[in-house]
C-alpha cells in the first residue's frame, strides 16, 4: 500500500489527468453519439460534444489535476482564456478530422471520434502543462 501511495504521489498529475481526460472523452463521445443519433450533422454533433466536454475539462483540470492557485480577476481570466483558446484550437482540429474522415472519406464516425480524441487529449495535456497551468502545481 505504501508503494501505491508513493507511486500516486509521484505521478498524481498524470494519473488524474488521464482519469479526468478519460471522463472528458466519455462526455465527448456520448454527447457526439446522442447528437448524431437524433439526426444532427457531423459538424454540429462535434461542436456540441466539444462544448460540453470543454466545460467538464476546465472544471476538473483547474480544480483537481493542476491544482490552480490563481487569485485575482486578471490571473483567473488569463488562465481561463488560455484554457479555452487551447481547447478551441484542438476542438477545431477535432472538427476538421471528423469532417474529413467521416463526411469526405466515409470512415466510421465512432472509430474516428475515438482516434481524434486520443490526439486531442495529448495536445490538451501538453498545452495545460506547458502553457496554462505551468506554475500552478
Amino acid at each position: 500500500m505504501i508503494k501505491i501511495k508513493e507511486y500516486f504521489k509521484k505521478y498524481r498529475e498524470i494519473i488524474l489527468y488521464l482519469f479526468f481526460g478519460g471522463c472528458t472523452t466519455l462526455v465527448n463521445i456520448v454527447s457526439y453519439y446522442i447528437c448524431s443519433r437524433i439526426g444532427m450533422s457531423t459538424a454540429l454533433s462535434t461542436v456540441i460534444a466539444w462544448v460540453l466536454s470543454v466545460l467538464f475539462a476546465y472544471a476538473t483540470n483547474q480544480k483537481f489535476v493542476f491544482l490552480s492557485k490563481s487569485t485575482g480577476l486578471a490571473a483567473i481570466l488569463k488562465e481561463t482564456a488560455g484554457f479555452f483558446f487551447c481547447r478551441l484550437a484542438t476542438g477545431l482540429l477535432d472538427l476538421a478530422i471528423m469532417v474529413v474522415f467521416v463526411d469526405v472519406l466515409h470512415f466510421n464516425g465512432m472509430l474516428i471520434k475515438i482516434l481524434s480524441n486520443v490526439i486531442v487529449i495529448i495536445l490538451n495535456y501538453l498545452a495545460s502543462k506547458l502553457m496554462i497551468f505551468k506554475n500552478k502545481t
